[in-house]
């Protein structure tokens, strides 16, 4: 499989430093964003080739846009979603019904067209060209996905100055870098229903992934509905499922926005769910209930029992018939291994064939899938663990445990696209992810090898999200990750992918994602009230607590409440990053402007505790954020102190310097399951104060 769409056509000049290498000092660190800037700098991902031009192209209600293609075509819809998202972008009336006859509109008109209709394939063409004049706007693919890639490409160059809106001229040939560009979603520990699925899918689409991985079976769930075996679903699930009617509006909404479905149904391990209803299967003798807690646990499916073969054979052929993408991914991560130990029957098993350890087991096990599988006409994908000897190299390693693994599998000519990474749920920062790159600079792979790297997955795991919530830890973080798969890998500027990631995060908004609108209902239920504005300033200096930290201070569970405070804080505070630098920059200059806004910052955090305990004080939900409240407070008093000796040149004794360590070591401890992400920034700021001179 090749990785890359057909080569854009030759004139166009890479021209990245006018997009991608662009990088504008940030706003103040507690203010607003700035106002839109030109859209040639707003592109997320970054195009493979721009190049600006003269003018710019006017829009008022007489836009037209049409194409060939019949009107219930794949583009045609696109071309209707578009003109319906820029009439919201602009309150313009269009006049053109762009739901009816959509005609190529010539001059003064947006013109697409493409060679023939895509298939929703990881081989699938789809570059674009997208050329922008003063007089018209014309849009070329190979496939009418590509028609979908420059469309959104050219909602995003939407620009605003005081005439009003345009399009600026420009000239891009594009194609993505990787032909995998996925989001692995976890509907099994908490279930997510169809509407968070499809909103995700516009996300995607927006930012141009293609594959939208459901992890359908868990310990704590198993999500689809079977009808040749009914008990899995109504047994497993809590009631809480997809019909299979939903599993085809939810295929047939992702392929109208050129994106794959695959399913993933992880065997023979993190399987609690199906023994609830075939226990017999289970490699240990008991009755088995749905898992409320979550880790790796013991209940794994027996590979010496010749019955689950020809029920995976019926379960397969079922789900072939339902999902259409040629691969399914059978999981195969995290076996635990203590019933396979435990049972003398298994034993005898593995000394009979020759199994040295469980690892030979599972490999046995995968092969008798496989063979299901090939029945099936499906390609199998898997986690690491699956990548055994004895398999054929047309199956996919998914490496979730790191690099190691990916350029092994490809070394040994196994197709691998990269997870590790690119795990959303830890709630690690965007330049983490973003300069995680599948194959990085210094690869040790040829570039034969290389090709069988296919692209990447960012993964949801939801122990500790809801559809509440789901939506703030995928968005917009997973817009970086997207633009990694997507752009050339020479586009790695962090300072302009954050600046970008802003005006992004608030496009995604309008697609009905809730990782913005969200924070503010959470918010108001603690607080019991509308006044929630003490607890957004706490929040800006506030994340969860990174990796599986969280999960060290209680024991969660699927039961478990996810309406707290930080359920409300981003993964990633903005504005405590935006603090950080401003930091380092006043450090570096002590210019004025920079110490004027981070008096303003730290005086606003520091003052803010006052207010919070007023809303605790009436919200005993809230009680848990008081220590987070005074150690903002702490702080910023001595950010402050420390800003005001630095502006003065005075340089502090080293027990001034030790007292402040002190306290700051106090502050950056864990409290409601958070912690304080600027005691770093302010200790910079201390440690500078030591032997400062004039």
């Amino acid at each position: 499989m090749s990785r890359h769409a057909s080569r854009p056509a030759a004139g166009l000049v890479l021209v990245l430093a006018a997009v991608a290498m662009v990088s504008l000092r940030p706003g103040p660190v507690s203010g607003a964003e700035p106002a839109r800037a030109d859209g040639l700098l707003n592109l997320m991902p970054v195009p493979a080739s721009v190049t600006p031009g003269e003018g710019r192209f006017r829009i008022d209600e007489n836009l037209a846009i049409g194409g060939p293609g019949a009107p219930l075509g794949r583009a045609f819809r696109a071309a209707g979603r578009f003109m319906i998202r820029l009439a919201g972008r602009t309150g313009l009336f269009l006049k053109q019904d762009f739901l009816a006859a959509q005609r190529p509109p010539g001059e003064g008109g947006i013109s697409y067209a493409y060679d023939r209709p895509g298939q929703v394939l990881p081989t699938e063409d789809e570059s674009y060209l997208l050329t922008v004049e003063p007089s018209k706007i014309v849009l070329d693919a190979k496939t009418d996905i590509g028609v979908l890639r420059g469309l959104e490409t050219l909602l995003q160059l939407l620009s605003a100055d005081e005439k009003g809106y345009y399009f600026p001229s420009v000239a891009i040939s594009d194609k993505p870098r990787f032909a995998w560009r996925g989001l692995m979603i976890d509907v099994g520990r908490h279930f997510q229903p169809a509407d968070v699925i499809k909103r995700n899918i516009d996300g995607m689409a927006a930012v141009k992934m293609n594959v939208l991985h459901l992890h359908l079976t868990e310990d704590q769930g198993f999500r689809i509905e079977s009808k040749v075996f009914p008990k899995l679903h109504q047994l497993g699930s809590d009631g809480m499922f997809f019909t299979q009617t939903q599993i085809r509006e939810i295929i047939d909404y992702a392929a109208d926005r050129g994106i794959r479905v695959m399913p993933e149904f992880d065997l023979p391990g993190h399987s609690t769910s199906w023994f609830v209803a075939y226990p017999g299967f289970s490699s240990a003798p008991g009755s088995y209930t749905i898992e409320r807690k979550f880790g790796i646990f013991a209940p794994t499916f027996d590979p010496t029992n010749e019955k689950i073969y020809p029920f995976f054979d019926a379960f397969f052929k079922e789900m072939a018939g339902l999902f259409p993408d040629p691969y399914l991914h059978i999981g195969g991560d995290e076996v635990e291994g203590h019933q396979w130990d435990a049972n003398p029957a298994i034993q005898a098993f593995k000394k009979k064939n020759g199994f040295a350890d469980n690892e030979a087991l599972q490999a046995h096990f995968n092969r008798r899938l496989l063979q299901t599988l090939i029945k099936c006409r499906k390609k199998m994908v898997g986690w690491d663990e699956i990548f055994q000897p004895g398999l054929p190299t047309d199956i996919v390693i998914q490496s979730w445990r790191g690099q190691k693994s990916l350029i092994e599998a490809a070394q040994k000519g196994y197709q691998a696209i990269l997870s590790n990474g690119y795990y959303i749920d830890l709630c690690q920062p965007a330049e983490f992810h973003y300069l995680n790159d599948p194959v990085p600079a210094d690869s040790p792979l040829s570039d034969f090898q290389k090709t069988f790297i296919l692209g990447g997955e960012a993964t949801m795991w939801t122990e500790l999200v809801t559809p509440e919530t789901i939506d703030s830890r995928i968005w917009p973080r997973t817009a970086a990750i997207a633009e990694r798969f997507w752009s050339p890998a020479s586009v790695r500027n962090v300072d302009d992918m954050y600046r970008r990631l802003g005006p992004v995060s608030v496009e995604l908004e309008e697609l009905g994602l809730l990782h913005l609108k969200n924070v503010d209902m959470i918010l108001r239920r603690l607080a019991g009230g509308p006044q929630i504005e003490p607890l957004k300033v706490l929040a800006e200096a506030v994340e969860p607590l990174e990796n599986y930290q969280r999960h060290e201070q209680t024991t969660y569970t699927s039961l478990s409440p996810f309406t707290r405070f930080v359920d409300a804080c981003a993964p990633e505070s903005l504005p405590a990053r935006r603090f950080s630098k401003t930091v380092e920059r006043f450090l570096a200059g002590k210019e004025a402007q920079d110490a004027a806004d981070l008096r303003t910052a730290l005086t606003a955090w520091r003052d803010n505790h006052t207010l919070v305990l007023a809303l605790v004080a009436g919200s005993p939900a809230l009680a848990e954020v008081e220590p987070l409240s005074l150690g903002l407070a702490r702080v910023s008093a001595i950010g402050l102190e420390a800003i005001g000796h630095l502006a003065k040149g005075e340089g502090q004794p080293p027990a001034w310097v030790e007292e402040q360590r002190r306290i700051l070591a106090d502050a950056a401890k864990p409290a409601a399951h958070a912690e304080i992400v600027v005691v770093k920034a302010v200790g910079r700021l201390v440690e500078a104060c030591a032997g400062t001179t004039k």
